[in-house]
């Protein structure tokens, strides 16, 4: 059957090249002359996949629904875990991409803020101010260095940024094209384009209809109709276009591709985060996933990991103009001249959200594509005026002249008492104090009187609002809508927002594999659950990709996961790599060491190993898995010229005696036929020893009937110190109706067959295996507790 296997292994390798060789991406690549990332053996490569303002409860909740039914197969088949990950305050995208990309912390007090430096008023979604920032936090190791960038704030490093706020458009995408290239893509991508036309059309029905039901609830008229424009513009336009390009990109072997989807986002804003028309973006995410994982496995440029994440959540909050009749601006204007201070009209900003910004901006390139260099410029603060930059929950108020202490109390309880303002923060010495209606507190260490006791991050966001008040930008009051009791306020016109320090807005998530290297130590807040998974950071996220990369040295990158189990139970696996030849084409006992290291195992018996053959890159084979998953090693070989090897190898996390390495029987004037061989070991679990035999059979039934014999006889499976508990694992090259397997069911137990209610899977050959060959039998005093075969993406391309 092996060669009917490597038969079988060759036409899917076949089908695999061809299928490339007609793929949209593939050909759109070389229509618009984009170079491609080419290795002798596939490099690691990086798919992340950013879901913009989706907390970790929308997520969980999403997938018990089932308006992601791709993402919950990854996490139900593939192993994928949702982990906890803390978005810090202010909880914006500016903000966590920093971090991620070049490792500054709390690059910006805001999504909004003056610069002190210029006297401009900052929107983090505005291209001068992202470059700016960007300038001054690249460091030496851009996490995207090298490769692509869609939607994000910063370009990150990417040698190619699209559609970031730092750098808008195609970038350089068309620049190299055929001169036929549009049409032709055009003609390449038609049923692409006809599904996205339909689906505008759909949207702007919907749209329509839900501007006529806004309104008629006393919803905000402008901002109503700068969502129509921005739900088409992004959540079909923008989305269909980014997919497209992170498509070709994959396909072309950029090391790391990062993509950040802004539908959910936009909708959240405008009708509140957990709203249906929110949650129904939900299902056009997890297409996206579901089509960039899938072109991300097809690769042959680049073994791809693919990591899906947000950035923050969104709290659903109340509009502070609907519910206090005026601006934020015009209310604390007031306050300040009711105490005494005299002030100009404040530094107008715009009383629209994120949402409203990005609309704007998606006109303002529009208007610049018409007229170079036009465009309405950035407000300014004119010295010794009265600034106030407030996107969001979370502001900035910037006094027209220095404050004395009982001048800031002051006015901090009015802006509280008079204009409505629930939180309202100053530095003060090493920390910082908030007044709030139920009175003044010193922070970080009167958090909790503050945020509340349960909140999950308790400690950090106390922190981290200490730090934004003493931002070099930050204002000489930062402002918040969270409150305790009641929805939170936003600023601007919107129904969901982020960037205070509420639960749902710093509670992010990273759905991720479980191999991925994140840092063993992660702290644990005040307030986090003691039975939650710690949290992660962006900058562990980093350092983690970084290791994916091949650009951070962090020892064994895929190390072997501990798992809880039961004191007495013990995983075993059998695996016939092939010479760990994928269906890719490479050899790659990394790849092997993956998918093994996902099992979290405690035996592993190999089969058909290279060491030093110079056909798969003169490697030890078995070596290399071994150290990879820090276990044991006995290796035997079954065949060998000079140097060069061939065999099988059981690998153990416990302690592991060999007992006996031989070959088994062979046909007499059969030297056609492959030497076969079998390895018995011991291990020793919590004092008790089991007997573990590894062996691969031959294709030819007499030989393989002879080869039975012999281990059941007594140099093997009936020698004196082969004592029960016994296992017996291995590829037997044997259907379970042939022979042979009859005769080893009469001293030990199929473990497939030995769990009542499980179907036996197959495991021959590739993508759609047709039979069972590979077997673990077990002693029948042993109780088999889980019995499965792996086809996950990785196990199918490894």
């Amino acid at each position: 059957m092996d060669e009917v296997a490597s038969v079988i292994d060759r036409v899917e390798l076949a089908l695999r090249r061809w299928r490339r060789r007609l793929s949209r991406s593939h050909w759109s690549a070389r229509l618009l002359r984009l170079p491609s990332s080419w290795h002798e053996a596939p490099a690691p490569g990086l798919l992340m996949i950013q879901i913009d303002g989706l907390s970790r409860r929308v997520l969980v909740d999403g997938l018990q629904r089932g308006a992601m039914p791709f993402t919950r197969r990854l996490i139900e088949r593939e192993g994928y875990q949702v982990l906890p990950l803390y978005a810090g305050v202010p909880s914006t995208t500016p903000v966590v991409q920093a971090e991620l990309f070049y490792g500054a912390r709390r690059a910006v007090p805001g999504f909004s803020f003056v610069d002190r430096e210029s006297g401009q008023v900052v929107f983090m979604y505005e291209r001068t101010a992202a470059a700016r920032v960007e300038g001054r936090i690249a460091g030496e190791s851009p996490l995207l260095e090298g490769g692509s960038a869609y939607c994000d704030v910063y370009t990150g490093g990417a040698a190619d940024a699209r559609f970031c706020m730092s750098s808008m458009g195609w970038g350089d995408f068309f620049r190299a094209a055929h001169p036929l290239a549009l049409p032709l893509l055009a003609l390449l991508h038609a049923p692409a384009i006809a599904r996205a036309s339909a689906r505008g059309v759909l949207e702007l029905g919907r749209a329509v209809a839900g501007f006529e039901r806004a309104v008629e609830h006393g919803q905000h008229l402008s901002s109503e109709l700068k969502f129509v424009s921005t739900r088409l513009a992004i959540c079909i336009g923008l989305t269909e276009m980014v997919t497209l390009g992170a498509k070709v990109d994959l396909a072309r072997g950029l090391p790391v591709v990062h993509l950040n989807l802004l539908g959910y986002d936009e909708h959240a804003h405008r009708r509140g985060p957990t709203s249906p028309e929110a949650t129904s973006q939900l299902r056009d995410v997890d297409r996206v996933i579901r089509v960039l994982s899938r072109a991300a496995q097809r690769s042959v440029l680049r073994q791809y990991e693919v990591w899906i994440y947000a950035d923050h959540g969104q709290e659903t909050t109340r509009a502070y103009p609907e519910q206090h009749g005026r601006s934020i601006q015009d209310a604390v204007a007031e306050v300040f001249r009711s105490q005494g201070i005299e002030v100009s009209p404040p530094t107008p900003e715009p009383a629209h959200g994120v949402q409203g910004q990005r609309a704007r901006l998606l006109g303002e390139r529009l208007l610049r594509i018409v007229a170079p260099g036009m465009g309405p410029p950035g407000p300014w603060r004119s010295p010794g005026s009265l600034a106030v930059a407030a996107q969001g929950p979370l502001g900035h108020v910037y006094a027209p002249r220095s404050l004395t202490s009982e001048e800031r109390d002051a006015l901090a309880r009015a802006l509280e008492r008079h204009a409505g303002i629930p939180l309202v923060l100053a530095a003060e010495g090493e920390g910082a104090v908030a007044w709030t209606a139920k009175g003044r507190f010193s922070l970080p260490r009167q958090a909790a009187s503050v945020l509340g006791g349960d909140h999950p991050y308790l400690d950090w966001v106390a922190e981290d609002l200490v730090d934004v008040c003493r931002h070099p930008d930050a204002g000489d009051f930062v402002i918040s809508g969270w409150r305790l009791s009641g929805t939170p306020l936003s600023f601007p016109h919107e129904n969901g927002a982020h960037a205070g320090p509420g639960p749902e807005e710093t509670d992010a998530f990273a759905l991720l594999p479980p191999d991925a290297p994140l840092p063993d130590a992660r702290l644990r807040p005040a307030g986090a659950p003691a039975d939650a998974p710690a949290p992660l950071r962006p900058a562990h996220l980093r350092e983690a990709a970084l290791a994916v990369l091949g650009r951070r040295d962090v020892g064994p990158t895929w190390r072997r996961a501990r798992r809880p189990s039961p004191s007495r139970a013990v995983r075993v696996v059998t695996y016939n790599v092939h010479s760990c030849v994928g269906m890719d084409g490479h050899a790659s006992p990394e790849r092997i060491a993956r998918v093994l290291a996902r099992l979290a195992p405690d035996v592993v018996g190999l089969q058909e190993l290279d060491v030093l053959r110079r056909r798969t890159g003169g490697v030890d084979q078995a070596r290399s898995i071994a150290a990879a998953l820090e276990m044991e090693l006995h290796f035997h070989t079954t065949m060998s010229v000079e140097e060069e090897r061939f065999g099988d190898a059981v690998l153990s996390a416990y302690p592991m005696r060999l007992m006996r390495a031989a070959p088994l029987p062979r046909l007499d004037g059969r030297p056609d036929l492959e030497p076969r061989g079998a390895l018995w070991v011991e291990i020793e679990v919590q004092g008790r020893r089991f007997q573990i035999l590894n062996t691969h059979l031959s294709l030819h039934h007499r030989e393989r009937a002879m080869q039975v014999a012999a281990l059941l006889g007594r140099d093997w499976l009936g020698h004196p110190d082969c004592r029960p508990p016994r296992i017996l694992l291995g590829d037997l090259n044997a259907l379970p109706f042939f022979p042979v397997c009859r005769r080893i069911e009469r001293l030990l137990r199929d473990s497939q067959l030995a769990r009542a209610g499980h179907r036996p899977r197959r495991t021959f050959s590739g993508r759609a295996p047709v039979g069972r060959i590979d077997y673990v039998y077990a002693e029948p005093g042993l109780e088999v507790l889980a019995a499965d075969v792996v086809s996950d993406g990785l196990a199918r391309v490894a």
